[in-house]
């Protein structure tokens, strides 16, 4: 599996594969390989560890049993004070990795048909090479969405989901591809990608963008990564298709 807080912590440090290489003295083709998965000899590491200035074990956590705080601490790749604070181009990118798995759950989720004008055609692509799409929105008349609205601004909630879904509308029907609601009091929005997701906490009165993001990596069974997992499909059990929703229109 690709290293991907390797080449985080690297990206942060402002170090390319070749500048890497050269403080390491190693060939940059063994940086590739690490990126990659493969694992360093130990002096490499601590040598990559001592320039990047991360313990050892975050850059190369070992797969195991959730045994420990720092296993778990290891599946976290990055984390962010705000949603906004994530650069449009992350998202994609884990969009266009994505091969198996793509699950979305969220209120209206419209920010990322905004900012992705290519995101419904991707998703299609993706859908026809037989990655599973699911995306859950929250029901507009729920209990739930209306106290959420009440939260915010009155009033702003409904409309945003039915611009989503007229975003969406050439991909509500489409084969490989599930969009439903759910009426569930929302804890969090959820995107995921195969082994990576982004976790953003629902909080009191604020607005998504302004959230937390906390962005994982699946590394050990039973860790952060499985219990969102786990979250995500105890949620979409309870969703309803949209067609059984009276008056839901794609436009």
């Amino acid at each position: 599996m690709e290293n991907e807080r390797l080449r985080s912590a690297m990206e942060s440090a402002h170090l390319d594969v070749e500048t890497l290489a050269e403080r390491v003295n190693v060939d940059p083709k063994t940086v590739r390989r690490w990126l990659h998965g493969c694992l360093p000899h130990p002096r490499h590491r601590w040598k990559v560890s001592e320039l990047l200035q991360l313990p050892e074990k975050s850059l190369w956590p070992l797969k195991g049993n959730a045994s420990s705080s720092s296993d778990c601490t290891a599946e976290m790749l990055a984390a962010y004070a705000h949603r906004s604070d994530v650069p449009p181009e992350a998202w994609w990118r884990l969009f266009v990795k994505a091969e198996k798995h793509i699950d979305l759950l969220g209120i209206a989720l419209l920010f990322l048909p905004e900012q992705h004008p290519y995101l419904v055609e991707l998703l299609k692509e993706k859908a026809s090479t037989g990655c599973q799409v699911r995306i859950a929105l929250a029901h507009p008349d729920s209990v739930a969405l209306r106290m959420r609205d009440g939260e915010e601004y009155p009033g702003t909630l409904p409309p945003r989901i039915q611009t989503t879904l007229y975003h969406f509308r050439d991909i509500l029907h489409h084969d490989g591809i599930q969009i439903r609601f759910h009426s569930t009091v929302l804890y969090i929005s959820y995107a995921r990608f195969d082994d990576e997701m982004f976790v953003m906490p629902q909080l009191f009165r604020l607005h998504g963008s302004k959230a937390p993001l906390l962005h994982l990596r699946s590394l050990i069974p039973g860790g952060i990564f499985a219990n969102f997992a786990a979250h995500f499909e105890a949620v979409w059990e309870t969703t309803t298709p949209l067609e059984a929703i009276e008056g839901c229109h794609s436009a």
